[in-house]
């Protein structure tokens, strides 16, 4: 791997180890490619606009999502490439050498759900947020 690759995974995954910006990228990854305007995530999240200005600057800087106008609106919507790139990352060598068993999917979604809520039972900061 290159040192690049791991500096800019390090970052994307620092980007996301924060519950506000955690929140922020997964209502950006639920709304799809078109993304939504910052108000709506504001009022969504009830996230005052400085506020969540800082997290947009923090998830754009790591690459994880993107931001367009249209009109006097700015919409943010998650980079699905990047995702998709740090999820491989993460399971690049998993599962004695047969990613495919351990490729995400929206079925896993619930038992992966369980395992975050048992990580918060045992204090895992940052586990307890759904």
């Amino acid at each position: 791997m290159e040192e690049t690759e791991k500096t800019a995974i390090i970052q994307a995954l620092g980007a996301l180890a924060q519950d506000n910006r955690l929140d922020v990228y997964r209502l950006l990854v639920g709304a799809g490619p078109d993304g939504l305007p910052a108000g709506q995530v504001a009022a969504a999240l009830g996230l005052q606009p400085n506020t969540l200005s800082f997290h947009f600057d923090r998830l754009r800087q790591a690459g994880l999502v993107s931001v367009r106008r249209e009109g006097r609106s700015l919409f943010y919507a998650a980079r699905f490439d990047v995702m998709n790139s740090l999820i491989s990352y993460l399971t690049r060598n998993c599962c004695g050498g047969k990613p495919e068993l351990c490729a995400p999917n929206a079925a896993a979604a619930g038992p992966a759900a369980g395992k975050v809520a048992s990580l918060s039972r045992k204090g895992i900061p940052g586990a307890s947020h759904e």
